[in-house]
């Protein structure tokens, strides 16, 4: 017999004033999405998608998924953008938050999620997974990149909520 994992009734979900959860220094915390500059989030998308290209370029289509978003941390690490890799998103259910978190692979500058794959052909799961992760932290902003294609511009998918 299959044993589920619970969650324990007493972990509230902490939020914040604007009622946004505040975790741990890994997961969503104190995102100030007022301050968040649209211009800002254009330029930090432009970025994201030339340093894509780049690794793309250099390595082609072919390697595993972590070894994309490696490079791709790399590129926007030496272009001073922020990337936190692996984030942890929180799930609520009927008011509880679970032991189980959701991981997006990155969450760039506090604006644009990007989804990584290196698949044969991306499923309207993928582009549904992503919209959960923007929806889940609140952007508006985020990118599908499969990395797995002969051109990336055929592998990139720019999603606004």
């Amino acid at each position: 017999m299959k044993s589920f994992k619970r969650f324990s009734a007493h972990r509230k979900p902490l939020k914040d004033e604007k009622g946004l959860f505040i975790l741990s220094e890994n997961s969503i915390h104190q995102l100030n999405l007022n301050s968040i500059n649209p211009v800002e989030v254009e330029e930090t998308a432009r970025e994201i998608v030339d340093a894509a290209f780049k690794v793309h370029s250099e390595l082609g289509p072919g390697l595993l998924e972590s070894v994309y978003e490696e490079c791709l941390c790399w590129v926007l690490n030496e272009k001073k953008i922020p990337v936190k890799r692996q984030f942890e998103v929180p799930i609520v259910f009927s008011g509880q938050l679970l032991n189980t978190k959701l991981r997006i692979d990155l969450f760039v500058n506090q604006s644009i999620v990007v989804e990584l794959k290196a698949v044969e052909k991306i499923l309207p799961l993928h582009q549904a997974q992503l919209m959960t992760y923007m929806k889940l932290t609140k952007t508006r902003l985020g990118f599908l990149i499969n990395f797995n294609v002969p051109k990336i511009k055929e592998g990139m998918k720019r999603v606004v909520l």
